[in-house]
């Protein structure tokens, strides 16, 4: 028997303030990132995902766009400590999630997604929650997208 656990995508803003911080470091000496880190865009945030249990099989998303947009979420593989170590871009997962809505849908349309991308996306968070109790995601916003405007969370399956 096994019941469904939904989990929302949190903003974690104090991480995304240490990494815009890490840009704006750099900008004021003049320097260049090193070589394979992955810093902050403008139009990006740091959301975080934490797991009640660990035993999990993933079973959907739930990505609701206010209008239309672009929604880019990245997985981040490693626990991922900014006040120790730079996010380097060896770290982020493939494949992506990408979620949009297009000009011309109706508002009751639902969200759209590349199905495959997203199914696997969704099975290797599953897998990486037996060894995490916190996952962290780049949000991409684009094309009139931002985090006003967006809800999104994924649903596992638990066996119970």
């Amino acid at each position: 028997m096994s019941t469904e656990l939904e989990l929302p995508f949190r903003p974690d803003t104090d991480l995304t303030e240490v990494m815009r911080l890490r840009v704006q470091s750099l900008q004021q000496r003049g320097q260049k990132r090193p070589d394979g880190e992955r810093l902050l865009q403008p139009n990006e945030a740091v959301y975080r995902l934490d797991f009640t249990k660990q035993s999990l099989g993933f079973l959907r998303w739930t990505v609701r766009l206010a209008g239309t947009g672009r929604l880019t979420i990245t997985a981040i593989s490693q626990l991922w400590t900014p006040d120790l170590t730079n996010l380097m871009t060896r770290q982020l997962l493939e494949p992506v999630g990408v979620f949009w809505r297009a000009p011309g849908d109706a508002s009751d349309a639902p969200t759209q997604c590349y199905d495959a991308d997203a199914h696997e996306f969704g099975e290797r968070i599953a897998e990486l929650a037996k060894i995490r109790k916190t996952m962290y995601f780049l949000f991409a916003f684009a094309d009139g997208c931002s985090p006003q405007t967006v809800d999104c969370s994924v649903t596992f399956t638990v066996d119970c």
